[in-house]
């Protein structure tokens, strides 16, 4: 089973690549179940609609997961309670819209748990993410309940994705961190067979301030005359991790990072 996760989708450049790119992708690796953090997705960065869910829907994407800016687009309120396949962090204060958690079933009958949770951390106030977790896993057991679980961990800081990896290790197929865009090198398998990775990166051109215009961000940040952020236009490239997950066991067999097109693709 082979489950592809593409980090945080940013702007126009990178909903284009995902539908020119990813149907034949999933052809050409095998893909089982795809599933993509749409958080950044609207053509202003920040948040996402419901024409956009279903283009990615229609392009390949099985499941989309979300962050801080899950209500940046006001409409996707009432999308996301009628759309089971659009997830916002679990550990939101309730009463949020949506949900934070689903099971789903592939074309080959296999259920695929999805969790996204966001962290504590220099984020959005929200409920305690280690607590979240710790209910979640005396309600739902890998093997049990799902065949396999993949976590969206959507979240700014690299020790306390660690320490999600961590606290689910043997009981999710895949851990990944989403949020800051920059794909990191650390795909591994932890001690009890959950593969992990700190942060999946994003699908967006990388020519630019984590998918933001560059020459605008380096006059925010001195202070010149800017506008508001806007995401980069350039060809964009889809980052990730693919896992192949074992049906026996529902842990991880087998980790590696993706990197297809764009500026990143021509490093490796």
């Amino acid at each position: 089973m082979k489950i592809l996760f593409l980090g945080d989708i940013v702007g126009n450049s990178g909903c284009l690549k995902i539908s020119k790119n990813l149907l034949n992708q999933i052809k050409i690796k095998k893909i089982d179940f795809v599933i993509a953090n749409g958080e950044n997705a609207d053509q202003s960065g920040v948040g996402l609609t419901k024409e956009i869910c279903e283009n990615l829907f229609k392009n390949g994407v099985d499941v989309i997961t979300t962050g801080n800016h899950v209500w940046d687009q006001k409409n996707i309120m009432d999308f996301i309670n009628k759309e089971n396949r659009l997830l916002r962090p679990k550990n939101l204060f309730e009463p949020a819209p949506g949900k934070g958690f689903e099971i789903f079933k592939t074309k080959k009958n296999i259920k695929v748990g999805v969790l996204n949770l966001m962290g504590n951390v220099f984020m959005k106030k929200c409920d305690d993410v280690f607590e979240t977790s710790k209910k979640f896993i005396e309600l739902y057991k890998l093997k049990k309940d799902y065949d396999f679980l993949v976590v969206d961990f959507h979240g700014e800081i690299t020790s306390e994705k660690n320490a999600i990896g961590h606290f689910f290790d043997g009981k999710a197929t895949l851990v990944v961190g989403t949020h800051t865009h920059i794909p990191t090198n650390d795909a591994r398998l932890l001690e009890n067979g959950t593969a992990y990775q700190t942060d999946a990166g994003m699908c967006g051109d990388y020519d630019s301030v984590i998918g933001m215009n560059k020459e605008n961000s380096i006059n925010r940040f001195m202070k010149k005359d800017s506008v508001k952020h806007f995401p980069s236009s350039g060809e964009a490239t889809l980052s990730g991790v693919i896992v192949d997950g074992d049906i026996k066991t529902g842990l991880a067999n087998n980790v590696e990072s993706y990197i297809f097109g764009g500026q990143l693709s021509k490093n490796n």
